[in-house]
Order: C-alpha cells, then sequence, then structure tokens
C-alpha cells in the first residue's frame, strides 16, 4: 500500500503529518502535497506488475494515501482510454495526436478519481460529514462516491453524508445526478467562489463536533490531486513509459494538471522514466482566464477574475486556490496558458465529434480550439507527440 511519509508546503517548506486530517498551509495559503517513500516503492515494484493487476486507479495504491484496503471506495474509475485522433491529425497536420478520454470514468468525469481517493483516505482517518463547493461535475461525483461509501458503512451501522453546493446556473445533469444520490444538495446564485462562501457559512454550527462537515473542495485538502495525478501515471504507462512531447489540459482548479506533473516526478524518482517532460498548457476560456492573464503578465500570482462566464462551467474559477503551483508547472515545463472563447469551443466540439465520434464537454473541446491556435502560430511541431485531454461526456452539457 501508499506510503505517504509527511505532506509539505511547497511555498514555506512546512512539513505537516500524515497520520491525521490535514487542510492546506494556513500560513501561506497554499495547498500541500503528499510525500511517499519512493525508494521503498523503487525497492518492491516493477512496471509489469501494475500491468498484471486488475483495472483501475486502486492497482496503483502503492503511490495512492489509502493505507487498508477495505476503505477503498471505488466504482471503476480509471484507465480511461487513450484514443488517436487521426482525422483531426491530419487536418491540423500532425501525425501523432492524441486524446485522453476521461469522459468514460463513472459520473462520466475526471472528478471521480480524486473524490474516490479523497473520500476514501478521510473515512479511513474517521471522518463522516462532507462538504463541497462545484462548478457541477465534482458535486456528481462526489454524491455517487458518499452513496457507494454509504453502502459499504451500512454494515458497521454508520453512514456518509455529502454536502454539495453549487451555481443555481449549473448544467441541469449535475444537480440531477447529486438528487438522485441521495446527497444533500443546495443551489446557491452566482459563481463557484459563492457557493464557497455559503458552504462555509452552513459548516459553521457543525465545526469541533463529531458532525463537522469536512471541506472537500479543490485543493482544500491533500489527496484529491493524489487521485488526479493517476492520469499521469496512466498516461505514462499507456506511452510505454515514453512522456508526450505536449499536454493541452483544461485548467479551472487545476488539480489534474498538477497532479500529473507529480506523477512524472514520482516516477522519475523510481526510475520508470528519464528526465525528459512534456510541455503543459493550461487552457481557459476567453470568458475566465485569470492564469492566461498572471502568465503573460509575468505575475506569480492570478487576480480574481471579474464578471466570468462561460459555456464551459468547469473553467469558470474565477480565482484558483492552487495558481502559484500552476503557474510554475507551466514555466518549468516550458508550457503556456491559452485562453479561448465560447464560439471556438463550441465549433472544437463539433469537430470532435463529427471527425472523431467524441461527444466532448466543453472543457475538453476547448484543448482542441487552443491547439488549432498553437498550430496556426507554430508552437507545435508536426513530429510532436501531441495529448488533449477531454475531462467529461457532452451529454452533461445538454
Amino acid at each position: 500500500m501508499g506510503v505517504v511519509i509527511e505532506f509539505i508546503c511547497p511555498e514555506c517548506s512546512q512539513r505537516f503529518s500524515a497520520e491525521t486530517v490535514q487542510t492546506y498551509c494556513h500560513s501561506c495559503q497554499s495547498p500541500i502535497l503528499a510525500r511517499y517513500d519512493l525508494e521503498q516503492i523503487a525497492r518492491r515494484l516493477k512496471p509489469e506488475d501494475i500491468r498484471q493487476r486488475r483495472g483501475g486507479i486502486w492497482r496503483w495504491d502503492e503511490f495512492l494515501p489509502v493505507n487498508d484496503r477495505q476503505w477503498q471506495v471505488s466504482l471503476g474509475e480509471g484507465d480511461t482510454p487513450l484514443l488517436p485522433l487521426r482525422n483531426l491529425g491530419e487536418k491540423l497536420g500532425l501525425r501523432h495526436l492524441y486524446l485522453k478520454d476521461e469522459a468514460q470514468n463513472p459520473t462520466a468525469c475526471f472528478k471521480a478519481r480524486g473524490l474516490a481517493v479523497s473520500l476514501s483516505r478521510h473515512l479511513e482517518l474517521g471522518l463522516r460529514h462532507f462538504r463541497l463547493a462545484t462548478a457541477g461535475n465534482a458535486g456528481g461525483a462526489l454524491a455517487a462516491y458518499a452513496a457507494r461509501a454509504g453502502a459499504q458503512l451500512r454494515q458497521k451501522g454508520e453512514a456518509c453524508y455529502a454536502h454539495i453546493y453549487m451555481p443555481r446556473t449549473a448544467p441541469l445533469a449535475n444537480r440531477l445526478e447529486v438528487q438522485a444520490s441521495g446527497a444533500d444538495l443546495h443551489l446557491v446564485d452566482g459563481l463557484i467562489s459563492d457557493a464557497a462562501q455559503q458552504a462555509s457559512r452552513d459548516a459553521q454550527p457543525f465545526e469541533g463536533t463529531p458532525q463537522s462537515w469536512f471541506d472537500l473542495s479543490t485543493f482544500k485538502e491533500p489527496y484529491r490531486v493524489e487521485g488526479k495525478k493517476t492520469m499521469g501515471l496512466e498516461l505514462a504507462e499507456q506511452f510505454d513509459y515514453h512522456l508526450p512531447d505536449v499536454i493541452l489540459y483544461p485548467t479551472g482548479g487545476g488539480t489534474g494538471l498538477i497532479g500529473m506533473w507529480k506523477a512524472f516526478d514520482e516516477l522519475e524518482q523510481i526510475g520508470w522514466i528519464e528526465t525528459k517532460r512534456p510541455r503543459m498548457f493550461s487552457v481557459q476560456a476567453s470568458g475566465c482566464a485569470p492564469l492566461v492573464q498572471a502568465f503573460e503578465n509575468g505575475a506569480e500570482r492570478a487576480q480574481a477574475w471579474q464578471n466570468a462566464s462561460t459555456v464551459a462551467t468547469g473553467l469558470c474559477v474565477p480565482k484558483p486556490f492552487a495558481d502559484r503551483l500552476i503557474l510554475k508547472v507551466l514555466h518549468q515545463s516550458g508550457g503556456a496558458a491559452l485562453a479561448v472563447d465560447d464560439a471556438e469551443i463550441q465549433l472544437a466540439q463539433q469537430e470532435l465529434a463529427q471527425l472523431e465520434g467524441i461527444f466532448a464537454a466543453p472543457e475538453g473541446a476547448a484543448t482542441l480550439a487552443a491547439l488549432k491556435k498553437m498550430v496556426a502560430s507554430q508552437m507545435v511541431s508536426p513530429s510532436e507527440k501531441v495529448v488533449l485531454f477531454n475531462t467529461a461526456g457532452g451529454v452533461k452539457y445538454l
């Protein structure tokens, strides 16, 4: 099983225990990241060991933080396909274009990975009440996994409670799946930031009690990023541990981007990959592009985006909590942050469906829209291996 030694703040290097419930570094207002005993993993594990196991994220359990398998909550998440985009590749003049299709996860989105791991570890630590501010998809995923966990806990006479806050304008599919799973749904006027404020207010009467509502929102705890890093582990395996040249990732909160970068670092430390890294590109909507603005200005922090609005609701995050980490990854990798407008996103969504048979979420389609700009400006060469990430199914946005 995973051997987490401690958590570390990437800003001030403060250490935090892995044996107790943790949130983030309050001194730096920064996420904290898990450090594993990678020497032990390197001694006892080989790539072929992973390949021989049954599918899903939990076959990577040495790289994950749950100590006892009985707490692993699963709906079959992970091992999503890496699909070649031959028609689009030919159209764009790219010989090696792929899409990692996260829509084939439970609840039809990539949020399943992070919520499965985070909920599992927090249940193992004794927590039973959870709250989450979400643009939509994470709420549906938490509701489903809380229901799944509740089925397991019922045998012990316990239950799992999920309190989910999302904008009133969140996609109908997200609202319906939360209600169908029996979670406590709160619709809030405004954006995800307004939902977070309301969730915090509602949780205050329970703080310090066994019924405390623990916050599972993006980077307000250190385990969702561990689940999301399995995208990077899988990608490395799918390329036979030779990483692609370019990754385009739709970035709202940025958990997946940071998680994959962390996965690549851990794989290098155990000797499974070389030092070469993909150039990482954050893709945002022009109606909410705080990271693009910060990157272009050479800033270390993003400023809160005013009057945020886009059809890609998952990208409507006015101020990512992990902005410093995201921007560092972009600079370290030689990548960048790019913005595309809603019309470009909708056109790319049609092209993916008509040319490749993939009905992508607007967030996933945004990566194709950005790639078209990169090709036009010669930011990518015809021979490079390029991977787009589709984070959810388009049917969730009808």
